[in-house]
């Protein structure tokens, strides 16, 4: 069985107290053993402080970005390694924002060396894909999505694809409030799911964890997780409230029968 994931970006929001006390909060409305995946990603200054909250929880530490290069002259940057060292289980690889509004944006090729570096370190990554709305209206969206993972995912084999989630987020619905319908996902996911098998073959495909990323909230996640191939939630605003995230998790737990 797939391992069934959730995902708090926490992009960039919070204060130290603020960041403490989400984490305390769930905590406790999430107790200390669940059977599905959870990890809160916060902003990288607030990592040290969310990885002492979580000690003893069932939630795991993720970042949101690294670079490629383990150490260097790369002012602003982090490396995966330093992302292990203060308690990250995964980091955030590919998200829209950093591939269209951040700078001049991550190619695919960057991404893929991220993905490559955080693998070496020996975390897990979240490798986040998806297509924007003008793509979408003109039928692009497969040909978008098999391209981002066939170069993001360029190298690897499929042993190391067992360390691997993929989020599926449409650009189109991130922060939108618009969202996609379930079935929309559902085909989205379907078709992740037959690049992946052509890349590493049919059993990597089938246990790979894709995760639907675009406006999932307490709403809506019911619905959504109760498609076959959505394996979970790499959620954004939701996350930064503590009982729509718990909700979430819920929806999650309950939707796959766990």
């Amino acid at each position: 069985m797939r391992k069934i994931f959730v995902a708090g970006n926490w992009k960039m929001n919070m204060t130290k107290a603020e960041a403490a006390a989400l984490v305390d909060g769930l905590a406790k409305t999430l107790g200390s053993s669940l059977p599905v995946e959870v990890a809160v990603c916060p902003p990288f200054v607030y990592l040290d402080t969310v990885a002492d909250h979580i000690k003893g929880t069932a939630m795991k530490l993720g970042a949101q970005n690294c670079y490629f290069e383990t150490k260097g002259a790369f002012t602003g940057e982090v490396s995966p390694q330093m992302l292990l060292d203060v308690g990250c289980t995964f980091v955030i690889i590919g998200h829209s924002e950093r591939r269209h509004t951040i700078g001049k944006g991550e190619c695919d090729g960057m991404i893929n060396k991220k993905v490559h570096a955080a693998l070496k370190a020996g975390l897990k990554p979240i490798l986040a894909i998806g297509e924007k709305l003008e793509q979408r209206d003109g039928n692009q969206m497969e040909a978008i999505l098999t391209q981002q993972l066939k170069d993001g995912l360029a190298g690897l084999t499929a042993e190391q694809m067992a360390t691997i989630t993929v989020a599926y987020e449409p650009v189109w619905a991130i922060g939108t409030g618009r969202n996609a319908t379930p079935q929309q996902a559902q085909d989205a996911h379907v078709h992740i799911r037959k690049v992946l098998a052509e890349m590493f073959g049919q059993a990597v495909a089938a246990n790979t964890t894709i995760q639907y990323g675009g406006s999932m909230n307490a709403a809506n996640a019911a619905e959504l997780m109760a498609q076959k191939d959505v394996d979970g939630g790499l959620i954004g605003g939701a996350s930064l409230k503590i009982d729509d995230f718990t909700k979430i998790v819920q929806a999650a737990v309950k939707a796959k029968g766990l």
